[in-house]
């Protein structure tokens, strides 16, 4: 019998050979970044460092490599790499950079685009993120919302954290501690009376890059803040409810819409003066391997320079960093629409590359004079962390306003009656002349406080510091507070404790409120956020850091004390006068624009006004055919009760109470609207440690009682 036939196996097929990569065709010099275009994906990076340069695309589901292309020489325009990919599709692919600086050496590490307009690898907070850069593809609809256009004498600024801001449960939001949760909120925003949000960095930051350890646990301490940033064009995707694909663009895109639809302006916190690469000791991302030098300054003997305190700072009047830095701010003022930015220690702008300040630094004129940017505030935070303080004398080309850091400790000191019993604060209540005497009130940023320092809560119960929680031995943030605890260190039961403390804030935000400039909340202080004595909460990423929001029902009080003194701000030209006020007194005028008396009118200098402010402000048009506009404000810094004579009110009308500080929570404020309480006929009773504001209203008939 024969065996059957053996059955073999065929052989494999050969894989058909791989398509040939379609070849790459010309790019744009002129257009930096990836772009996408009807021929594919434009890629363009700046490197006069590199010898050759290659586009690593990256598999967008896992950051896996797909391709290495070399960018063709006889593309390449000057220093200028520039290419197009065709048949890319966006949403699939992620990219980086590799460069190679001599030949025969390999190319160097994956490098960010320093034009990303978005990146991956950060989108899960706290998780130490592995970048890539995306391709933004973006056709988002504005609706035809347009932006508030609010005159800067009118902006109520309200500084806030992003993910703080909702991260507490008691916020009850949908999605929070995001750009989504505090769209949530801006109903809230309303009510207050604040029509203008600065927000802190976001800009993608790397929250995992801290040195330091929680000295209870040992656990790692975030960079909560984000004031170290990875990339000057790509929103914090973490701080996103979507944090994937377009979805940190969208939202944040989406948050500035609404936001502009309630009427309510937005201010970008940037931080242009150093970056998260660090000295020689931190990462290369991006910037230092591209073109080192001109990007970060250095020392003579090639050391980076220190001058932030983070490690570099970046060389801002650099040509080739000037061009970035300009086109970041037009970046966000175009694809985003935002209203402003804050720069954060502005005086390094300002320095030439040996590292000193510059008379007329290039970067700051041309984005005064940039016409992209002509309608955006800009807010110069006029100090650096090396010393150099430009408060009243910021380069500002007529357009820049300044943290006024002069007001902020004047009515501290004062209120705690360790100034010069008021003279310091009489030129600040007058706008500042002596700083913006030129430039007006409105360049004048009034704050008690911000994100760096004590809460208003804190500055009421605190004499020092409680900063152990960062981890630094507490010798971590500022050290001179001007602040006072009323007589007992941190949280207290006693009721006179909690009563002085109480009229404290009250004094403050009162002080703050009808202060000609342009006023800072920060955010929580309306309803008396605490953070516990931590005056650097960087790094608290928990209840320290995050808003409390039970508080606005605890105090209750204070927030409808707030929303009062905005609503009356908001009512009174008089106290957002723009300009100067003239010293003399106008023709037809009862009274110059801006005066001051003591305990008897027109009698401020007397040494016995000492630790009483007290000030009149008047306005009315050149042709009087309006009704007057004045406000009277006197504020006791002793601990003992005065009486002060307000000068008479103008014809026809009679003094009217608006508030004082030492009635008791809920008593204290008449709010605008309402009808008049009693008019004051004789002398007004000033308590100790007490603010008391006077309006003029039209006289009736049998309104003139004690009040």
């Amino acid at each position: 019998m024969n065996a059957p036939p053996t059955r073999t196996t065929p052989p494999p097929r050969p894989a058909p050979p791989a398509p040939p990569a379609p070849a790459v065709l010309p790019g744009d010099p002129l257009r930096p970044g990836a772009s996408p275009t009807a021929a594919g994906v434009t890629f363009t990076v700046n490197s006069p460092t590199a010898h050759a340069m290659w586009l690593v695309l990256l598999d967008a589901a896992h950051g896996g490599i797909l391709r290495e292309i070399r960018f063709p020489e006889e593309y390449r325009t000057g220093d200028v790499f520039t290419m197009t990919v065709p048949g890319l599709d966006p949403r699939a692919v992620h990219y980086a950079f590799r460069a190679q600086h001599s030949p025969g050496t390999p190319p160097g590490p994956l490098l960010l685009d320093p034009y990303a307009k978005a990146l991956a690898g950060g989108e899960h907070w706290g998780q130490r993120p592995a970048y890539r850069s995306k391709i933004v593809h973006d056709d988002f609809d504005w609706q035809d919302v347009p932006h508030p256009r609010i005159a800067p004498q009118d902006l109520v600024v309200y500084e806030l954290h992003v993910r703080g801001f909702t991260r507490h449960p008691s916020a009850a939001v949908r999605h929070p501690g995001t750009f989504a949760g505090l769209r949530e909120k801006i109903p809230y925003l309303r009510a207050l009376g604040v029509n203008c949000v600065e927000l802190m960095p976001v800009l993608e930051f790397d929250e995992t890059d801290n040195p330091f350890t929680d000295p209870a646990t040992g656990a790692p301490l975030p960079d909560y803040w984000g004031y170290n940033p990875v990339a000057f064009f790509a929103p914090k995707a973490a701080y996103a409810a979507d944090p994937w694909g377009p979805g940190p663009v969208r939202e944040l895109k989406e948050l500035v819409r609404e936001l502009h639809r309630a009427g309510i302006e937005v201010i970008l916190d940037v931080v242009l003066n150093h970056t998260a690469e660090g000295d020689h000791r931190g990462p290369t991302l991006s910037l230092r391997a591209l073109h080192d030098t001109a990007y970060y300054l250095h020392d003579h003997d090639g050391s980076y320079l220190n001058l932030t305190r983070t490690g570099n700072t970046v060389n801002a009047n650099h040509p080739v960093t000037r061009a970035l830095l300009l086109d970041c701010l037009r970046h966000w003022a175009s694809e985003f629409r935002v209203d402003g930015f804050r720069f954060d220690m502005a005086p390094i702008l300002t320095r030439g590359q040996d590292g000193r300040p510059l008379d007329n630094p290039p970067l700051l004129e041309a984005i005064s004079h940039d016409p992209v940017l002509a309608h955006c505030k800009l807010i110069a935070e006029p100090f650096d962390a090396s010393g150099l303080d430009l408060v009243g004398r910021f380069p500002s080309h007529g357009r820049w306003m300044e943290w006024n850091s002069r007001f902020q400790y004047a009515v501290r000191r004062f209120l705690t009656g360790t100034g010069d019993g008021g003279e310091e604060l009489a030129h600040r209540m007058a706008g500042s002349p002596d700083l913006y005497g030129r430039r007006g009130h409105r360049a004048s940023v009034n704050l008690l406080t911000s994100h760096d320092g004590f809460t208003l809560a804190d500055w009421t119960s605190y004499d020092h510091p409680h900063n152990e929680a960062n981890g630094e031995r507490g010798e971590d943030g500022p050290r001179d507070n001007a602040s006072w605890n009323a007589g007992c260190e941190g949280p207290s039961e006693d009721p006179a404790v909690l009563r002085l403390r109480s009229q404290q804030i009250r004094n403050a935000l009162l002080l703050l409120l009808t202060a000609p400039g342009v006023p800072m909340l920060t955010a929580g202080d309306e309803f008396g956020r605490t953070q516990h004595g931590n005056n650097n909460a960087y790094s608290q990423d928990n209840a320290t850091g995050w808003l409390d929001w039970t508080l606005a029902d605890t105090n209750a009080h204070q927030l409808a004390f707030v929303r009062a003194c905005l609503a009356l701000r908001a009512a009174h030209p008089v106290l957002r006068r723009p300009a100067r006020a003239p010293g003399d007194t106008p023709p037809g005028w009862p009274y110059p624009a801006l005066s001051r008396h003591g305990e008897l009118p027109w009698r401020g200098e007397d040494p016995a006004a000492e630790g009483l402010l007290a000030l009149l402000a008047h306005h009315q048009d050149d042709d009087a055919t309006t009704t007057a506009d004045t406000v009277f404000l006197a504020a006791n810094t002793r601990g003992h009760t005065r009486a002060v004579h307000p000068p008479p009110p103008p014809a026809g009308t009679r003094w009217h109470l608006f508030a004082d500080t030492s009635a008791p929570p809920g008593q204290d404020i008449n709010p605008p609207g309402a009808p008049p309480g009693p008019a004051l006929a004789g002398p007004l009773t000033l308590a100790g440690h007490s603010v008391t504001v006077l309006v003029a209203h039209p006289a009736e008939t049998g309104d003139e009682r004690d009040l």
